[in-house]
Formats: structure tokens, sequence, C-alpha cells
């Protein structure tokens, strides 16, 4: 790759909105396979029985696609402009994890990559070096376009470990990716792309003795540095569990009624972040401290209305309003009993139980 291609390629991608790109080979990080499945063993997936039908893809990029030589790793800042926990110390209020306040970043992100690609495709031009090595012609020099596959927090890709070794940070004790020049708030997407890239070389720890975000976990979801139970995390039992939570966990979860914000927080690099440029990821008014009593009431036409073209929509109305319950069981605010009553009878087994258990709370 010439150094003209890829200062082209940088530019780009910071027209774009990508604050930070890094190149790496799929087989960079042979170690994830190893990594992935000791977390499996361990059932620390919880629920996510996807992590492990597709282990095989998902610990080894170069499964994924096998005609992919290189992978372009690029970041996006979606850093909050008001105290993400500031909310948090509301209880008549939901908190909801910063990213999930506005437009679903997927979208976003995910038209983005597919903007910097079909650039790259024609600002490249064919690829005679892998026409060569195909050997479709007699004299091995027949051009081939290159091809391209984007990837945002869908497929089974390990973006963190990938863009760690495209040099755009390294994973920290929290196991989220850092960068000292962009903190932590950032999303991550990928172009795994059949042209041969020069790659970067790897990020370097530099949380040193740090523990800030390991302290911060309510409910000490962190094994181990760099080791992460999921059935432990706030943003995996608020968003991807769909039974009830362990009684013992529900007083932990305070107010969060959609992810957790907590462990990125308290990271001290977040004082190099970058403001993001994106207006559709600043918080929605009706979003950034949104009243308990208020979401307690929806149904499931008020719910997806309000919820169009957010990530939360994804979990759908039971699953979110059981983290309602808990959040309203949790405040100790008694005038709250009223909103949480009528849904102690909803057909939901789960978010009924939620408000039966939140109406034992308030009780007391």
């Amino acid at each position: 790759m010439s150094e003209n291609l890829k200062a082209d390629l940088i530019a780009k991608a910071r027209e774009e909105g990508f604050a930070a790109v890094g190149i790496t080979r799929p087989d960079a990080v042979p170690e994830i396979a190893q990594r992935l499945a000791a977390f499996v063993a361990r059932g620390w997936h919880g629920d996510m029985a996807w992590m492990a039908e597709r282990m095989a893809w998902r610990g080894d990029p170069s499964a994924l696609w096998p005609a992919a030589r290189s992978v372009i790793m690029l970041a996006e800042p979606y850093t909050p402009q008001e105290d993400p926990m500031a909310v948090v110390g509301m209880p008549e209020r939901g908190a909801i994890s910063v990213y999930a306040r506005n437009r679903d970043y997927h979208d976003i992100v995910k038209k983005r990559l597919k903007r910097v690609g079909r650039w790259l495709i024609e600002r490249a031009g064919p690829d005679t070096t892998r026409a060569a090595n195909s050997g479709n012609s007699p004299a091995g020099l027949t051009a081939e376009p290159p091809r391209i596959k984007v990837f945002v927090d869908t497929a089974p890709v390990m973006e963190k470990p990938l863009a760690a070794a495209a040099g755009l940070g390294w994973q920290g004790k929290h196991t989220n990716l850092l960068s000292r020049e962009l903190g932590n708030w950032f999303f991550l997407g990928a172009i795994f792309t059949t042209l041969d890239l020069a790659p970067d070389v790897p990020g370097e720890d530099h949380c040193g003795t740090c523990t800030a975000c390991l302290d911060a976990c309510p409910t000490n979801a962190f094994p181990a540095p760099g080791q992460l139970d999921a059935r432990r995390c706030i943003s995996y039992l608020t968003i991807e569990h769909k039974g009830p939570v362990d009684e013992a966990l529900r007083p932990h979860l305070g107010n969060r009624i959609y992810g957790c914000d907590d462990c990125l927080a308290a990271c001290p690099w977040n004082k190099f972040a970058r403001e993001a440029q994106e207006a559709r990821y600043a918080a929605r008014d009706d979003l950034a401290a949104p009243r308990l009593a208020e979401l307690a009431g929806l149904d499931d036409a008020t719910f997806r209305t309000r919820f169009s073209g957010s990530p939360i929509k994804r979990i759908g109305r039971g699953r979110f309003l059981r983290n309602v319950a808990y959040a309203i069981g949790n405040s100790g605010e008694k005038s709250l009993a009223e909103a949480v009553r009528p849904l102690a009878c909803d057909p939901d087994e789960v978010l009924s139980d939620a408000a039966r258990w939140a109406l034992s709370r308030l009780s007391k």
C-alpha cells in the first residue's frame, strides 16, 4: 500500500466522521480463539448462545472470509456532552447508556463504512497482486477489482482485539478499547478487503496500575483485569438477558434501564476524548433522563413509536419495562408505586414479576 493511498484513506475516513484508522491482518490475533473458548467454557457469555455457535468465525477472522487479506479498523467518537453519571443519582429518572440516547449507531456507522469502502475500491483500482497469486491468466496479471465487506458489531467479528492489533489503542482492564487520543467513548467499525495493505504497529497497554474501571463496576463483573463475566454485567443484564434478573443483583442495577457506562466513565484517559461530530449521537431530550413513571405507562405501540430508530427498540417493551420496574423498586420513591402497579398484572411473566418485586420493595 503506497503512503499516498494510506494518507488518502485516512483523509477520506476523517471526512466521513471517523477519528482514527488502522490496518491489520485477519490472522493478526491468533490468541483470541483460545480466550473466547475459555470465556464460553466458564459460562461467562450467559444467554448469548450465538457466541458459542459461531466461535469458529469469531475466534478466527481469517475463517470468516478467507479471501480477505487486510482488515481496516475505524473509530468514531460518541463522547457525551454532559456528565454520563449525573442521571444515576436521580431516583425518579432512568439512566440510559450514552450510546443509546439517540439514533442507532449501527445504521450510521455502517453507511459510512460502505462509503469509505466504495471509495477505496475506486481509488485502489484493480488488484494485480491478487490476480498474480491466483494465476488466472497465462501472464498471471489479469487485473481483478478489489472486494470489501463491512461489519459493525453485528457479525461474528472480534472488533476490539482487531482494533488493538491495528494500532487504534489497547483493550483496557474493563475489556473495552482505550486510546490515548480518544479515551474510550467511540464505536468501532471494520472493513475487510481483498487488498493487501501494509499493517500498522499494534497498540501498547497504557493502563499501568490504574483500576478505576474495575472499582467503578456496581456488580463486580470483572473476575480479574481484562476478564468480564457477562452474567454480572449490567449492560448484559438489561439488554441481552431475557429472563428475570437474579434478585441478589437487582438492587445493584440502581436506575440503569438500558446499558451501563460506569466503567467507561471512570477511565482517566477520557480527558483526551474527542468531541462527537455526529449530531445524531447527542442525547435526545426525552432520553437523557426520562421519567420512570412515564416509561412504565408505555404500551407496545407507544414503546415502538418512542424508540423508533433507537437501539432500545430491539429488546422490546417487555424487557425494557422489566428494567424500568427494577429501577422503580430501587428508587425508594413510594409515589412511583402507582405507576408500576398495573404492570404486576401484565401477561409478560418476567415483567409482572419485576413489578411485584418493585411493589414489595416500595412497601417496606
